[in-house]
């Protein structure tokens, strides 16, 4: 792995983790694309890859992005935690909001460790992974269409709300709510299908704002992406790791940097805008991926 590799996919990772565009899908096209010995370095599905291990290493330094950029309100919600064990309730925003974000957490930690393997070895291909970004696309698009037919309402707090604000509103959802939300991060193991977009989705489809949605996908996606770091990780201190370190720490501080200007953007666009372009965006990269594989 060069360091150029490293880079440039450390770069699009950051982004596209956060941006609704699945960060696995064009972790396995955008080597495809390009071929010859980024294809070969690069191949998510081959047997004790190293490139996964690097994209888990990505995925904690985006993770990392998300803490830095969220630090005001995981003490919040750390310190509602801590007092709900304390004292033996859960009513305050924090607390209620503590207890969402573990209960919706549980079902994608499971699934991950059970079907992980099997979805990365078996789609974890670039014509699967170009389908599903497509599906992808189409997945936001149909959840913008029946968020409008069920309500269109304005922004709920605007430019100057604070996240304080928006914890009381994300606490107001039952914990069965929740866990629906945050299981639809299972969708996410599959290459081409976004954790952020089909959290956004599933927030819209059971009445958070844009901006809302935006904020709890990306909360519920900093302790699973820490999770499956923790499990990854010590892969890259052993045999898959020799001779990439340098291009690893290389690629992380490229995804961190461009994680953490993603989220500042996406917090701000999702005031007032909505998930079509990105559904735009995912059907014709995806056609256009599937065509350039099936017909060079």
């Amino acid at each position: 792995m060069t360091y150029l590799e490293a880079i440039v996919v450390g770069a699009f990772q950051g982004v596209t983790e956060l941006f609704p565009v699945s960060s696995l899908g064009h972790s396995v096209l955008i080597p495809a694309l390009v071929g010859g010995r980024w294809a070969h370095d690069l191949d998510v599905s081959s047997a004790e890859s190293p490139y996964l291990a690097f994209i888990v290493g990505l995925h904690v330094a985006t993770a990392a992005a998300l803490l830095v950029f969220f630090w005001r309100d995981w003490v919040r919600i750390i310190g509602g935690f801590f007092t709900s064990i304390r004292h033996r309730r859960i009513q305050t925003p924090a607390e209620r909001l503590a207890w969402l974000i573990i209960l919706a957490t549980i079902p994608v930690g499971i699934s991950g460790l059970l079907l992980e393997h099997l979805f990365r070895t078996v789609l974890g291909k670039p014509i699967p992974a170009a389908s599903f970004l497509i599906a992808n696309g189409l997945v936001l698009y149909v959840g913008e269409r029946l968020r409008r037919k069920a309500s269109d309402p304005a922004p709920a707090s605007g430019g100057g709300a604070t996240t304080v604000a928006s914890d009381v509103r994300l606490s107001r959802l039952t914990f069965g709510r929740g866990v629906l939300i945050g299981s639809a991060q299972i969708l996410a193991l599959l290459p081409g299908i976004s954790r952020s977009g089909v959290t956004m989705v599933a927030g819209l489809l059971r009445g958070l704002s844009h901006e809302d949605a935006a904020r709890f996908s990306f909360l519920l996606a900093t302790p699973v992406i820490l999770a499956a770091g923790a499990l990854k990780i010590p892969d890259l201190t052993g045999p898959l790791g020799i001779g990439i370190h340098g291009p690893i720490l290389a690629g992380s501080v490229a995804s961190f940097v461009s994680a953490y200007l993603a989220v500042r953007f996406l917090t701000r666009y999702f005031h007032t805008r909505t998930l079509t372009p990105f559904a735009i965006y995912c059907v014709a990269a995806g056609g256009a991926s599937l065509l350039w594989l099936t017909l060079a």
